[in-house]
């Protein structure tokens, strides 16, 4: 039977786009057991508080929540715990150097299925400040409105 090919999008952590600016994107290839893929499968993924963290030249990601499987009696992990991914080396010490000299964090920003893998797309972000979000707020509602003009056929209701 040959492999599904493409990306499947699961999950996208935008609250992650409203509170940073994101510099970098970085693919990362993520470690579970088997019935975290199979909850993953069903949906039930959670990125809403989770960042990520270098500890003795590993990356992981903390607070992605996981549901149990159902089905899963026994084998459940614990739906919190801390999970590795997995990088390069060099591309893990890239975004270590980055992250205690320039001060910038690592937040995941997707989760999605490629060629039947699990992969995380890692931020490497720099926080907004109140005004950067008001004034983001602001051009959206312009471009919302801008539209709304447009699709009313340049006439005002």
């Amino acid at each position: 039977m040959p492999k599904a090919r493409g990306i499947k999008v699961i999950t996208a952590n935008r609250q992650a786009f409203h509170e940073y600016f994101v510099e970098e994107r970085y693919e990362a290839g993520i470690s579970l057991s088997g019935t975290e893929v199979k909850s993953i499968r069903a949906g039930h993924v959670n990125l809403g508080d989770s960042y990520c963290s270098v500890y003795k030249g590993e990356l992981f990601v903390h607070g992605m929540h996981i549901s149990p499987y159902e089905k899963g009696n026994i084998y459940n992990r614990d739906s919190l715990r801390d999970r590795k991914l997995l990088m390069h080396r060099a591309e893990i010490l890239k975004l270590f150097s980055a992250v205690t000299q320039k001060g910038l964090t690592l937040i995941p920003l997707s989760l999605y299925f490629k060629d039947s893998k699990v992969k995380v797309e890692v931020g490497l972000c720099k926080g907004k400040k109140l005004y950067d979000k008001r004034a983001a707020d602001a051009k959206r509602m312009q471009e919302r409105e801008a539209d709304r003009y447009e699709k009313s056929n340049g006439k005002y209701d």
